[in-house]
C-alpha cells in the first residue's frame, strides 16, 4: 500500500495566509516563513505568565497616583505599574509586586517628543523587545480608540478598536464619560476576542479572554495596550 503524501500547513506570521511548513516564503504577502510575529523569545523574556488564557487589569484612583494590577483568571497578581498623576509622557513600568523592588518589563515610547506614537514593551531581565504598539492619533482623537499590534519586527500583526458608536458616546455625549469601553482585538483582520471594562467606585476593570490569540504572542503587548488606555486614553477625556 503506498501511503499519500500529505503537505503540513502553517499560518504565515506576517498576513496569516496558510502555508507548507517549511517553505521560505509567504506566497500571499512575500514575507520571510522564518521571521516570526510572535515568536517566544529565549531566556527570560520568555516566561509562561505571559502566555496564558485570562487576565485582568484594576484601576485604584488616589490622590497622587493611579495604581494597576496586572491579575490572571484566580486573582493571582502578575504585574504592578504606579501613574504619577500629570506625568503620563514618562516610561510606563511594570513591577513584580507594589512594593516596586523587581521591574518585570516596560513601555517605552520610541520617540520622547511622540507620545502618541509607537510605544516598545521590554523585557527588563533580557533587555529585549518582545513587541510593539502604535497608536493610530487621528481615529483616536477625532471618533474611537484604536491601536496597532506589531511584532519586534514593526510588524503589524493585529489591532485593538473600540467599537465606533460606543466610541462618539464617550466623547461627545454628555457623561459619555461613564460609557464602559468595549474593545475589539483582532488578528490577521480577525476578531478574536473583546476588552471589556467595568467601573468600579474608586477605579476600573478591564479584563480580556485571550484563548482565541495566537499561542507565540507574547500577552504582554496587548496588556501593555491595555494600560496606555488606561493611563492616557481615560485621562484625555
Amino acid at each position: 500500500m503506498i501511503r499519500g503524501w500529505v503537505e503540513r500547513m502553517t499560518n504565515c506570521l506576517s498576513c496569516g495566509a496558510q502555508i507548507v511548513e517549511g517553505g521560505a516564503f509567504c506566497a500571499k504577502c512575500g514575507a520571510r516563513a522564518d521571521v516570526s510575529a510572535g515568536a517566544r523569545p529565549t531566556g527570560t523574556a520568555h516566561n509562561p505568565i505571559w502566555y496564558q488564557n485570562f487576565y485582568r487589569i484594576r484601576k485604584k484612583v488616589i490622590a497622587i497616583a493611579n495604581q494597576y494590577w496586572i491579575e490572571d483568571a484566580q486573582g493571582t497578581m502578575l504585574g504592578f505599574s504606579r501613574q504619577k498623576i500629570l506625568r503620563i509622557k514618562e516610561n510606563i513600568r511594570v513591577f513584580a509586586d507594589d512594593s516596586m523592588n523587581q521591574e518585570l518589563f516596560r513601555i517605552q515610547q520610541e520617540q520622547i517628543v511622540d507620545m502618541w506614537g509607537t510605544f516598545a514593551v521590554i523585557d527588563t531581565g533580557s533587555d529585549t523587545c518582545v513587541g510593539k504598539l502604535r497608536r493610530q492619533a487621528l481615529k483616536s482623537g477625532v471618533y474611537k480608540d484604536e491601536y496597532l499590534l506589531l511584532n519586534a519586527n514593526n510588524q503589524t500583526v493585529g489591532r485593538v478598536a473600540e467599537r465606533g458608536g460606543r466610541g462618539l458616546m464617550r466623547k461627545y455625549m454628555p457623561g459619555g464619560a461613564l460609557v464602559p469601553e468595549q474593545l475589539v482585538v483582532e488578528f490577521y483582520g480577525q476578531p478574536v476576542t473583546e476588552i471589556k471594562q467595568q467601573f468600579k467606585i474608586i477605579g476600573d476593570i478591564w479584563e480580556v479572554d485571550c484563548t482565541r490569540l495566537p499561542p507565540d504572542f507574547d500577552r504582554r503587548t496587548l496588556l501593555a495596550c491595555m494600560l496606555i488606555m488606561g493611563m492616557i486614553e481615560r485621562d484625555r477625556k
